[in-house]
């Protein structure tokens, strides 16, 4: 019976990872909440538990999402050949170059879209977001081009792939597979910014629709990334958008 391993060493990085740019929302997330909001125990504990609670579930999304990955023709191919002494640097560099273009093109026409198409129907979230900190704006799109790439693309659109490739007979996944499966994530990637909108506005219809249209933009583009290119070019590419989405355009609009 064929078994798969798992890269103890690619675990380790990509937990890491995920735990810093969990650490890196933080101030963030916080700045979001009044401070009756708060949880009912100290700060220092509030966030220690929030960092464990993280870790847990990102390290569980790590491991069946490389153990799935590796059956399905998906995965980690740069930062795996960096940790065996296989990197392509050449190909790393291009792959990279492309995806902050794509990034930040993505970016520019969520914000534009945002500001000029939905602005005829809601107020602007992405003029809201500006309420935190430039540099707690910054540190948040790690969490973005990191963490949830993990847990997104990682795990839950090679999941869908997987439970296909299973159901198939273990045949190779289709184009059509792929597609459907980024799709899907990316819709339920729209739908996972409501929690965060709901902060900021009521969750009218038009303010739903638009979760989903604007994100699944950016959740289409990071998708096909981590499937032609790998999960790198997936949070390059997202980490660019979120520079570029809140960081970059609100300051020059």
């Amino acid at each position: 019976m064929q078994t798969t391993t798992i890269d103890r060493r690619l675990f380790s990085v990509l937990l890491v990872a995920a735990i810093l740019a969990q650490m890196a929302a933080l101030p963030y997330v916080f700045s979001l909440f009044d401070a009756s909001e708060l949880p009912p125990v100290p700060l220092p504990v509030a966030v220690a538990l929030s960092i464990v609670q993280g870790a847990i579930m990102a390290g569980i999304a790590i491991l069946l999402g490389l153990l799935m990955a590796s059956r399905v023709g998906l995965g980690v191919p740069f930062l795996q050949g960096w940790l065996h002494g296989q990197f392509d640097r050449a190909q790393f560099a291009r792959t990279a170059r492309s995806a902050v273009l794509l990034g930040v093109l993505v970016g520019a026409a969520i914000f534009v879209m945002d500001r000029f198409l939905f602005a005829l129907l809601v107020e602007p979230i992405t003029a809201l977001q500006e309420g935190p900190a430039l540099w707690q704006r910054v540190l948040v799109s790690f969490y973005g081009g990191i963490s949830e790439e993990i847990f997104l693309r990682l795990f839950l659109m090679t999941l869908l792939v997987w439970l296909w490739w299973r159901c198939a007979g273990r045949r190779t996944p289709t184009p059509v597979v792929m597609w459907t499966a980024i799709m899907v994530v990316s819709i339920l990637f729209g739908l996972g910014h409501l929690p965060m909108t709901a902060r900021l506005m009521p969750l009218t219809f038009i303010v739903v629709v638009r979760a989903i249209v604007l994100n699944g933009i950016a959740g289409t583009l990071f998708g096909w990334l981590y499937w032609r290119k790998g999960l790198e070019a997936a949070m390059i590419a997202h980490f660019a958008t979120d520079i570029a989405l809140h960081v970059l355009l609100p300051v020059v609009a």
